[in-house]
């Protein structure tokens, strides 16, 4: 049952993205594995020779760089880190766009921070961007700009990078390549625990299987993957976690092979609008809401009203994206607010006759328009 599944997700997939941790792509001496590229350029070329397109989500020049500058071990301080960036992303891009020339292709750099998310401009640029790529033979490396993120324009790790550029894409298939066989039933050090070949239905309960520790030299685990998981499959696409270190693995997946942890789609892939709002872009405030305005939005598609507002945190503007959450703090909604933060606390529980008395008009009916509003549980 489950290969048939892998197949069909295969034979519906028109673009892979592919996220590679750096421990894929590093020896034990932390430099970079040209064998293990050039491999999987290899399998980049076999899945282009299907009609498919291939985007690359690829980690590995913060750890390239500590291995040129001879550093010996991560750095702790930001400038270091990004000194690392710089000097290995020069390397890692060469490489890539030297194993995939050997196929015909070129290497397209494709360098992002969070606010190329938060933008809907810069959004719709970079979409733009990876599609018209498409049209020649080049493929697409992309990586967070380490040289310039800090922590308020980071994606936190390469794996909700890759869950957000796959966003962008037409019908994707997001797999993931670690050093991991996949999702384990229990601890991956013991023998008795075995990898989970189907997830049908995300559960957060999933995220107790994923230990707290990061990988060895990148920042992510299987926690960040997890979360990467949930992001994606909440929008409709699927996803394969396996292991990037076992020849031929790319080639494995697209034959429909039982490898790795095949998570599963939830519900109907969303447009692109409202994967902006619910899933891409940082809220900038929370909307407090009763239990009746969570009903009305979560299962009978409303609009959120002012009435079902009890309390409004944070400092947005117009046409921001802000949380909804219950009165427990549980996120189950995002959209865009009509109303900036100040004028939302004014005319929060209050009927429309009552805003007109707050404010001196009605400029919206609505505080969240249900075409601008996402269900995100």
């Amino acid at each position: 049952m489950d290969n048939l599944v892998r197949r069909e997700i295969i034979a519906d997939a028109r673009t892979l993205v592919i996220k590679i941790g750096t421990n894929v792509l590093s020896r034990e001496d932390d430099t970079l594995d040209v064998d293990r590229i050039a491999e999987i350029a290899e399998q980049i070329h076999r899945v282009r020779q299907t009609g498919r397109q291939v985007v690359v989500v690829s980690s590995g020049a913060i750890g390239a760089g500590i291995g040129l500058l001879g550093l010996g071990r991560r750095p702790t301080d930001l400038p270091h880190l990004q000194a690392a960036a710089a000097t290995g992303q020069a390397y890692l891009i060469r490489l890539y766009d030297d194993c995939l020339r050997l196929h015909g292709y070129h290497a397209a750099q494709v360098l992002l921070t969070a606010n190329d998310f938060k933008s809907r401009t810069r959004y719709l640029n970079v979409r733009n961007t990876l599609h018209t790529l498409f049209e020649y033979k080049a493929v697409p490396i992309v990586n967070e700009n380490d040289t310039v993120s800090v922590a308020e324009i980071k994606f936190g790790d390469n794996d909700q990078l890759a869950a957000m550029v796959t966003g962008l894409l037409p019908d994707p298939l997001l797999i993931v390549l670690s050093v991991v066989d996949g999702l384990y039933d229990g601890d991956p050090k013991s023998p008795a625990s075995k990898v989970i070949p189907l997830v049908d239905e995300w559960n957060d309960s999933l995220l107790g299987l994923a230990g707290p520790s990061r990988s060895l030299r990148g920042i992510g685990g299987m926690q960040s993957k997890l979360e990467a998981v949930r992001t994606a499959t909440s929008v409709g696409e699927s996803v394969i976690i396996a292991n990037g270190t076992h020849p031929g693995i790319i080639d494995d997946i697209l034959a429909g092979k039982e490898v790795g942890t095949l998570f599963l789609a939830k519900g109907k892939d969303l447009p692109a609008w409202k994967r902006w709002i619910g899933f891409t872009v940082r809220p900038k405030g929370r909307f407090v809401l009763d239990e009746g305005a969570r009903q009305a939005i979560e299962k009978q598609g409303k609009s959120l009203l002012a009435i079902g507002i009890t309390a409004v945190e944070g400092d947005f503007a117009k046409g921001e994206v802000v949380s909804l959450v219950d009165r427990s703090g549980d996120e189950f909604a995002r959209g865009l607010s009509n109303y900036n933060a100040n004028d939302a606390r004014s005319i929060a529980g209050k009927r429309s006759d009552e805003i007109v008395q707050a404010l001196g008009s009605l400029p919206y009916a609505e505080v969240i328009n249900r075409d601008n509003l996402v269900v995100t549980t």
